[in-house]
């Protein structure tokens, strides 16, 4: 960690040369994930902080500090002496006292080549009223950790879980830790009960009494053998509960059994709280382990749970109903209005269920069922004069990793990360969703992520299939030029104004029976279908 510690401390030497603070109008903050969006306590106006960008060849982890104006839609970066060194998958909560502060802790940071990481165990505050940064250097806290949760419950914030990463190991925490708000101090919680296993990245919801804490899912990963690792992703949820007075406070974890439709489990969501303390949850991805690959789903549906009711329910656009439904069985008119947000809430026609079995050895299995819905009638809305009805319908794109904040019951949303094949796209455009409403996504910052860069290693896997393909296109005539010159084998001929994508798409089955030839039987399919991609690429470019 010596030369991350070195580098952490020369960032930290050219912020402290900074003595005042310098705000400036700027476009939006560049592409990112694992950052942090807060809602200001007091103004419309939310607080973006850190993160980190991946272009193919470099790490690079931020401290930038912006602001966003919500009714004038502008960004502010306020440059503040001494802030917190860059980091990212931390964790910031704002609370109202002393004019507004947000309170940082932990996260992690990362060599530029993404092979080390230090983590942080480090506490701030930034004094919202006065823009001035503070180290607070309290004893006794938690352990160095990124992918932790906090939130704040009473005077007090809560952190859970996280996990810490060196090049040798890594361990997953289900620890718990209090830091007061009045005296400032640090105290490590003891707990009873049946408390979630060692995870990062879960989410956690204050309960609206301010009782306790709703833990819901997360991720953790165990060494099997020597370099094998198997990830888990968690879908159980507790609840962490206070009683007593104040000093003498007890704390107990019991399992909770939600009721309605649980998100599929995935890794990476986002989260917020939302109206009447409903947690909000979007997004994340379902990594497929394979031997030597992970291939992600990644999800833009949003799903919303009840902390009172203890309920989920997907949180379906109203635009995403063309038709009027009406139930047929049952139902009198009274209940008119609970069906309403019953219907807002609940898919309509069947319902996957999924359970999970864990096996002795650990190994999740995820079995679906799929029971049939209500019977319904439908009728059909009168489109509206204008067209609207028939218009396409905006949304985020797929993502894990985003950065999510709800103020005045609407859910903001900026940047995260989506993954094609071995490349990393990283986002940064913004939207926004009303959630008493639930009618449409509104674009605050568009983005087309086609346009970003993406710098491949100089020893990629992909340069490899490149070569491979090169000698696979280039080397195959050699061979025969070795050969009679009857038994050349002519490779497809390129059309006349065929683009490189039409003549992939037009030989993909002869380039891959090439590509296999080349590679022998025991390659993966994936694996020869993208030497074959290449293979033809080369082929098209020398003609």
């Amino acid at each position: 960690f010596e030369d991350l510690e070195a580098l952490i401390a020369e960032f930290q030497s050219l912020d402290a040369k900074k003595t005042q603070v310098v705000e400036t109008t700027c476009p939006p903050p560049s592409p990112r994930l694992n950052g942090s969006l807060s809602a200001h306590p007091e103004k419309d106006e939310l607080i973006l902080f850190g993160g980190e960008f991946f272009n193919g060849k470099k790490t690079y982890l931020y401290n930038d500090l912006f602001f966003y104006n919500i009714r004038k839609n502008t960004w502010v970066k306020s440059e503040i002496p001494n802030p917190p060194p860059p980091r990212c998958s931390h964790q910031a909560v704002v609370v109202p006292q002393g004019g507004g502060q947000l309170w940082v802790f932990g996260g992690e940071f990362a060599s530029p080549n993404g092979e080390q990481f230090y983590h942080y165990k480090d506490l701030w505050v930034l004094h919202l009223a006065t823009h001035t940064w503070e180290n607070i250097k309290a004893p006794g806290g938690p352990s160095g950790r990124s992918g932790h949760r906090m939130v704040l419950s009473k005077k007090q914030l809560l952190v859970f879980g996280g996990f810490h990463e060196s090049t040798r190991d890594f361990i997953y925490y289900n620890d718990v830790y209090s830091f007061s708000l009045d005296t400032f101090s640090w105290s490590r919680l003891s707990t009873s009960g049946s408390a979630p296993s060692p995870r990062s990245a879960c989410q956690m919801t204050s309960t609206p009494d301010g009782m306790g804490v709703i833990i819901y899912g997360g991720y953790s990963k165990v060494r099997v053998k020597k370099d094998v690792e198997k990830g888990t992703i968690h879908s159980d949820m507790f609840l962490l509960k206070r009683e007593g007075k104040d000093g003498q406070e007890k704390w107990s974890w019991s399992r909770l059994n939600p009721s309605g439709n649980k998100p599929p489990p995935r890794s990476g969501f986002s989260l917020a709280v939302g109206p009447a303390g409903r947690a909000v949850l979007f997004g994340g991805v379902c990594d497929e382990e394979e031997e030597e690959s992970l291939e992600g789903d990644f999800y833009n549906d949003l799903y919303l749970y009840d902390t009172v009711k203890n309920r989920w329910f997907p949180g379906m656009l109203r635009t995403e109903k063309k038709k009027r439904r009406r139930v047929k069985k049952g139902g009198a008119e009274g209940e008119e209005a609970e069906r309403e947000e019953e219907e807002a809430a609940a898919p309509q026609g069947p319902t996957e269920i999924i359970k999970e079995i864990v096996t002795e050895d650990g190994t999740v299995m995820t079995i679906k069922e799929v029971i049939p819905g209500p019977e319904v009638e439908e009728e059909e809305e009168e489109e509206e004069e204008d067209g609207s009805a028939t218009a396409p319908l905006i949304e985020p794109c797929p993502r894990s990793s985003a950065m999510a904040t709800v103020r005045q019951g609407k859910l903001y949303l900026y940047g995260g990360m989506f993954e094609v094949g071995d490349r990393q796209f990283t986002l940064n455009d913004f939207y926004c969703l009303d959630l008493h409403k639930m009618d449409q996504w509104e674009v605050l910052v568009e983005m087309d992520p086609k346009t970003q860069e993406w710098l491949e290693e100089s020893e990629s896997e992909d340069d490899e299939e490149e070569e491979e393909a090169a000698k696979g296109a280039e080397g195959e005539e050699e061979e025969s030029e070795e050969e009679s010159e009857d038994e050349e084998e002519e490779h497809p001929a390129v059309q006349e104004g065929e683009t490189v994508t039409d003549y992939q798409n037009r030989t993909e089955q002869y380039w891959i029976g090439l590509a296999r030839a080349n590679m022998g039987s025991d390659a993966k399919d994936k694996k020869v279908a993208k030497v074959a991609l290449a293979m033809a690429k080369v082929f098209y470019e020398d003609q």
